[in-house]
């Protein structure tokens, strides 16, 4: 009888732990969404705010649509040369990214050489060193041939930064797709090229959209290159950074949403390249 008992509880505390899990996991979820999201809202709200609503309390939590932070932070004097400087920056940025880190891509994925292993670890290795340690170093350096204070010298460093994750990427986006088909494009008269630009790039086009992707966020984002490389020509997050302790509140929150929001616009835009980067990788 007892052991009757004791092999009915035995699927309701199976089921108990399994509802149990399910919570932790949308609970976990929400959190996640909450973590992302509230920050995104907050900054939404005090940049669509008047500039008094914005230093007012307590807070509806509600936007009145108020152009007037926006109208100060692009009045300011400044923003808009940073912002054009952070926009040239990244477009450099993406192309360079790419076109060092799509060949280098392609060749791990379709050659053999010696030390291909422990050149994709250098590859990795490079972002083990800290920007802060190379940063005088490069100063120098840059001083030296003339590329301080320039958007070149400035994506350059940049393209540092993004090209381990550009070779990354590509490398697994081409490893995704079977030689066989280059192959049947050679014996049906194809060089090397035209069965890469007929047959691979197409199918690899959605990767390499999503690495440019990648490293135009990264150089948008980052700011310590900026303000150490830069004086007349900062970016807006080195500008931003510069003014940060003079700046009133308002410029502050409208500043940062001019950071976030071109970001997830131009993410939001091509994110279909992004799902069918993951689809042609995973087969």
């Amino acid at each position: 009888m007892s052991g009757t008992v004791a092999t009915a509880d035995r699927p309701r505390a199976v089921s108990d732990i399994g509802a149990a899990g399910k919570f932790l996991f949308w609970a976990g979820v929400v959190l996640l969404c909450a973590w992302v999201l509230v920050p995104i809202y907050l900054l939404a709200v005090n940049t669509l705010s008047s500039p008094q609503e914005v230093t007012a309390f307590p807070k509806t939590g509600v936007p009145s649509f108020d152009m007037g932070s926006i109208q100060f932070f692009l009045s300011f004097e400044g923003v808009l040369k940073a912002l054009w400087n952070s926009v040239l920056v990244a477009v450099l940025t993406m192309i360079l990214s790419i076109a060092i880190g799509a060949p280098a891509g392609y060749a791990l994925s379709r050659f053999e050489f010696p030390g291909k292993a422990t050149f994709r670890m250098l590859v990795l290795m490079t972002r083990a060193f800290p920007l802060p340690l190379l940063a005088l170093p490069i100063a120098v350096m840059f001083i030296r041939v003339g590329l301080d204070d320039t958007p070149i010298g400035l994506a350059l460093v940049h393209t540092t930064l993004a090209i381990p994750f550009a070779v990354l990427i590509t490398f697994s986006i081409f490893s995704g797709i079977p030689l066989e088909l280059e192959e049947a494009a050679w014996t049906l008269g194809c060089n090397r090229l035209q069965a890469f630009q007929r047959v691979v790039l197409p199918l690899v086009l959605p990767g390499i959209t999503a690495s440019a992707i990648f490293a135009f966020t990264i150089s948008w984002n980052e700011v310590f290159a900026a303000s150490v490389l830069t004086v007349q020509n900062r970016t807006l997050t080195a500008f931003l950074l510069q003014s940060l302790s003079v700046s009133p509140l308002h410029l502050r929150f409208a500043g940062g949403a001019a950071l976030v929001i071109p970001a997830l616009i131009f993410i939001f835009a091509v994110r279909k390249y992004m799902f069918a980067m993951w689809g042609i990788a995973n087969r």
